[in-house]
């Protein structure tokens, strides 16, 4: 029997080969010039899909829709024009759903994660798309491929970690830092991204197979991609590997952060589950986010069984609100979480408080609120942190956010530090309103300057340049309110020791932000410097696509 290769064809190729038969129909396709506005600024030539296909057909007679990212493009980065696709479509097959049409999503994952020349724009629609993804999942299984090429990295690896079922195979590589930003962050003696075996021993389809992250491991053929896709519809959905907190906190506490793990390891950890729990000093090394933590709560002790994340329920201006934390511990068992990053234990502990509150309150009729005191550097690069899969453990994290919010908690993001990149999307990118401090040393981005001038081959000075043109690109709060996502910015005297009278303002506007909040991220595409300038393309993509889609 002859076989085909699915890694070798292109993004709409592969649509093409997955849906029957003349049921092939592209919706916002290239003769639609629904390109990025962002990257001709910086003399980057754009493609008039922007590297995304959408197709609706029909899957073995079900209908379908197959969104493939196209590695070629960009490294199947994500920007604004695309994201926006792939967030809008998953949203219309929601819709579908819910209105009794049952439509299957397939989702094909080409995409070094973030389009870094457009850098918050990417990591804004990969938070809308993962929070369809979530809602989806109540009504169908939302399946995932990575064929290989590029695979899926960065807050797409986060995103294909969402999915119902997810098919890989052994020439491809999955995990949230590539080799090469490991290695810029902490070291080649941490992870050398010249060494071959070692990546594929630690991201590559066979590792992340036997390691239990990946569903189906299939051969590079059409056939066998086309049988797996029909296996996932057919099958049992199983509980989402984001959702068993306990399972992979036993594994990270039984981890060595010390010793270099193997795929052997995990392997055991997973399957003999322990519940002893290591016992980890508290140093409460200061950061912004302990200091307004503290200051929110009126210095409440953490109901959290882990000092790197600060959890209390407090009475907040007549309600009841949980707040939550992440910060640094400079006695941290993992030596890449110490500054305040999300890291393994930070994601699966994020995920355990934040179900707890969706558990506890299942049949109140008044939910918790939940805010998130956002100041994270960014996630954690360490060898261990891939091999056990930290893109699951930031999965965890923001499916369980998405989650609260379909069921009907209120969720609220106060920016007080930074908000870097995995991070960023695992603890506050989920909130439904997002609100800042406006202070001149917060920063939010995709990446650190180092690492994002490494991956796009330009020099620091280059890419601030780039940031004149491109507000997207740049690191101050001010230009990411440009964008759209902040509801408010908030004036205070100091950020760091903050008076009476700082914690009185941001408490009443954090209130009100609570009160104005709903259960979607719709308000980014609604405040004034979104529709002004911000999210101008977004719109534009959602209003044709709507008027295609009916």
């Amino acid at each position: 029997m002859m076989h085909t290769s699915f890694i070798e064809l292109k993004g709409r190729e592969r649509a093409l080969a997955l849906l029957d038969k003349n049921s092939f129909n592209e919706l916002l396709g290239p003769f639609d010039r629904m390109e990025s506005p962002h990257l001709a600024p910086q003399g980057i030539v754009p493609e008039s899909d922007d590297g995304v296909v959408i197709a609706r057909g029909t899957f073995s007679g079900t209908d379908a829709v197959v969104l493939s990212i196209e590695g070629a493009f960009q490294g199947g980065g994500i920007g604004e024009v695309c994201g926006t696709k792939l967030a809008a479509s998953l949203e219309h097959i929601l819709t579908d759903n819910k209105n009794g049409k049952k439509v299957i999503p397939i989702i094909i994952f080409d995409t070094g994660g973030v389009r870094l020349q457009e850098a918050n724009y990417g990591l804004l629609l990969i938070s809308e798309i993962q929070s369809a993804i979530v809602a989806l999942r109540d009504y169908v299984p939302v399946i995932g491929l990575i064929p290989g090429n590029v695979g899926s990295f960065g807050g797409m690896s986060i995103t294909a970690a969402l999915c119902s079922n997810l098919i890989m195979t052994d020439v491809a590589r999955f995990g949230l830092n590539g080799p090469e930003v490991i290695e810029q962050e902490a070291g080649i003696k941490e992870f050398n991204s010249r060494d071959r075996r070692l990546i594929w021993d630690t991201i590559g389809g066979t590792a992340r197979y036997e390691t239990g992250l990946v569903d189906q491991l299939v051969s590079d053929d059409i056939s066998a991609f086309k049988n797996a896709v029909q296996f996932a519809i057919d099958s049992e959905r199983p509980v989402p590997r984001t959702h068993q907190v306990e399972k992979y906190l036993s594994a990270v506490n039984q981890l060595d952060p010390n010793v270099k793990a193997s795929r052997e390891d995990i392997v055991r950890f997973m399957n003999n589950p322990s519940k002893e729990v290591p016992e980890i000093e508290d140093a409460k090394t200061p950061s912004r986010g302990r200091t307004w933590f503290a200051a929110l709560t009126d210095s409440s002790a953490s109901l959290s069984d882990f000092p790197g994340v600060l959890v209390a329920d407090k009475e907040f201006n007549g309600q009841a609100t949980r707040f939550i934390a992440v910060v640094p511990n400079a006695k941290n068992r993992y030596r890449r979480a110490v500054n305040g990053e999300v890291g393994l234990q930070e994601g699966w502990v994020l995920a355990k408080y934040i179900q707890q509150v969706i558990q506890e309150d299942a049949n109140k009729e008044v939910k918790r609120n939940i805010v998130a005191v956002i100041d994270v550097p960014s996630q954690a690069y360490g060898y261990n942190e891939e091999l056990m899969g930290i893109h699951y453990a930031c999965a965890a994290s923001a499916d369980a956010y998405a989650t609260a919010r379909l069921r009907g908690h209120k969720v609220t993001g106060l920016i007080v530090g930074n908000a870097i990149s995995g991070a960023f999307l695992a603890h506050g990118l989920q909130s439904s309103r997002l609100i800042a401090l406006d202070d001149k040393d917060i920063n939010v981005q995709a990446m650190s300057k180092q690492s994002a001038a490494r991956i796009t081959k330009r020099t620091i000075a280059e890419l601030e340049e780039a940031t004149k043109k491109v507000p997207a690109m740049a690191y101050d709060i001010h230009n990411y309110y440009s964008l759209g996502a902040l509801d408010l910015l908030i004036k205070i005297g100091n950020a760091d020791s903050p008076t009476v009278a700082d914690v009185a303002l941001v408490s009443k506007e954090l209130a009100k932000a609570i009160k104005d909040g709903d259960f979607t991220l719709g308000q980014r595409l609604k405040t004034q410097p979104a529709i002004t300038q911000g999210r101008v393309s977004s719109i534009k993509v959602r209003t044709k696509l709507a008027e295609q889609w009916h």
